[in-house]
């Protein structure tokens, strides 16, 4: 039997996959001394696409934010994740940025870093994490997991090798984004790893979005792997990881140890539960194994994201259509695996092929740079007859002979008008308009209102059941009418 230890992504993962990463800081500083003496290993709390979103859309300030939550949470460390080339956007990021965004996070008080990239360009994780451990953090490397024909067991174990021969690089991490890790696989993925891992740890992260992470955590618990990435129940599951409840309970009734108190669970749930349904957004989600996800491998936390922008422009009926669409282009484009950025890209063209009629009509600037080899090589080739309709695009001529600056930190410096490196990543990375919206709404709000009333709970039932853009109710004298 095994020790294993538990990683929390409530606060990162979680809701990432469920609410769309607009989790702000008020919504778990109530309940993060809980967390924080839970017993968990590590407690993941942000990235760089969090921060954006954060500005963009809640108008909060995420290092303000990152530092309460920071603070709240003294005992356990903290984590943060990062691109090996790129925070933010779907293209790449200068060198510089790159090395700053990551001292500025372990100022802050975030002490354990993962670095991944999609292309697996070796040498630039490990300089992203020599960065790291220089500036005072344990460095996870990740190896993020696809299905497909040529990402073998020795493909990975190769990876394997190459990152934990660093001393810069504390643990190993299998993420597999898709959640289509089963038993069968594991066997043989897992051993092979270990055999050159050098005696390092290994992490084990699974969006459960087949319904079978829970269980290939046990699988590969009893292969070798001893940290296991879980969240609170409401902000578990469907397109995030398995729950810590589950888990927790599981690992004990296979007789493996763990360093959870269960007893502090419940509460955390039951407050992210109220905050889930004051906000509408999804809580406590399953989901049935699926073939076409199988194929797709569409990431957790891009699922949502791809539904809501489907119902935003009236196309929601057309998702099976658009999931078809993501499996041949990720094909046509040689496998690659469904992370941030490539997960995007793949689905932004299969989007763009439904809309049109007309398959590659459009290419965005990215595809592009993806097969001019911007973001490295492809593990597999892209089909020729898809690569030459790329390069014949109109924009690929201008694209290919732009090739991605490196500006020194000076110079951004000069650019951006600051001095204070927080201040240059947000200006650097985001619009000015969003930033100066930040700024309007204030300091940070420390707590997010809960309504419990049983009538309002009621009419909030009501809203969404309702097919009228109004509900009215009569309480005795009190008249409350809401309106979409």
């Amino acid at each position: 039997m095994a020790h294993v230890d538990l990683l929390d992504e409530t606060m990162r993962d979680g809701q990432q996959s469920l609410w769309g990463m607009r989790m702000q800081a008020g919504m778990a500083l109530p309940v993060a001394p809980l967390i924080d003496r839970a017993g968990f290993r590590v407690i993941d709390l942000t990235g760089s696409s969090l921060f954006e979103v954060l500005i963009r859309h809640c108008q909060e300030d995420p290092w303000q934010g990152l530092d309460a939550l920071v603070a709240a949470m003294p005992r356990t460390p903290k984590r943060a994740g990062t691109r090996s080339n790129g925070a933010v956007t779907f293209a790449t990021t200068p060198d510089s940025l790159m090395e700053l965004w990551v001292q500025r996070l372990i100022a802050h008080g975030v002490h354990s870093i993962w670095v991944y990239d999609v292309m697996f360009n070796i040498d630039k994780m490990l300089r992203m994490a020599h960065v790291a451990k220089q500036a005072g953090a344990v460095v996870t490397g990740a190896m993020m997991f696809t299905l497909s024909p040529v990402h073998s067991d020795e493909y990975y174990a190769d990876k394997a090798d190459k990152l934990s021969a660093s001393p810069d690089v504390s643990t190993l991490l299998l993420y597999d984004t898709g959640g289509v890790l089963e038993r069968d696989r594991l066997r043989t993925l897992i051993p092979a790893l270990i055999a050159r891992a050098h005696g390092k740890p290994i992490e084990f992260h699974s969006n459960n979005i087949l319904g079978q992470s829970a269980k290939a955590y046990l699988d590969a618990v009893e292969l070798g792997v001893s940290i296991l990435h879980t969240s609170t129940r409401p902000l578990a599951n469907g397109p995030a990881v398995p729950s810590t409840e589950i888990m927790a309970h599981n690992l004990q009734l296979m007789g493996h140890t763990h360093s959870i108190d269960t007893s502090l669970l419940k509460p955390v749930a039951d407050h992210f539960e109220r905050v889930g349904k004051a906000k509408g957004w999804l809580i406590n989600q399953s989901n049935e194994y699926d073939v076409l996800s199988l194929q797709s491998q569409i990431p957790g936390g891009m699922m949502g994201t791809l539904r809501a922008h489907l119902a935003q422009h009236n196309m929601s009926e057309r998702e099976y259509e658009v999931l078809r669409e993501v499996a041949h282009v990720r094909r046509e484009l040689g496998w690659p695996v469904m992370a941030t950025p490539l997960s995007q890209l793949v689905g932004i063209q299969a989007v763009l092929n439904v809309v049109s009629g007309k398959r590659y009509s459009i290419i965005p600037d990215e595809v592009i740079q993806y097969a001019a080899g911007f973001y490295g090589p492809p593990v597999a080739p892209i089909e020729p007859d898809i690569l030459d309709r790329i390069m014949s695009a109109p924009r690929a001529k201008d694209i290919l002979a732009s090739r991605p600056e490196q500006p020194t930190l000076a110079e951004l410096r000069r650019r951006l008008g600051t001095d204070d490196d927080d201040e240059l990543l947000l200006r650097a990375l985001v619009p000015e308009a969003d930033l100066q919206r930040m700024r309007a709404a204030g300091p940070l709000q420390r707590d997010f209102p809960l309504v419990t009333a049983p009538e309002l709970e009621e009419a909030a039932r009501l809203m969404r059941v309702a097919k009228g853009p109004v509900v009215q109710m009569r309480l005795g004298e009190l008249t409350l009418r809401l309106q979409r």
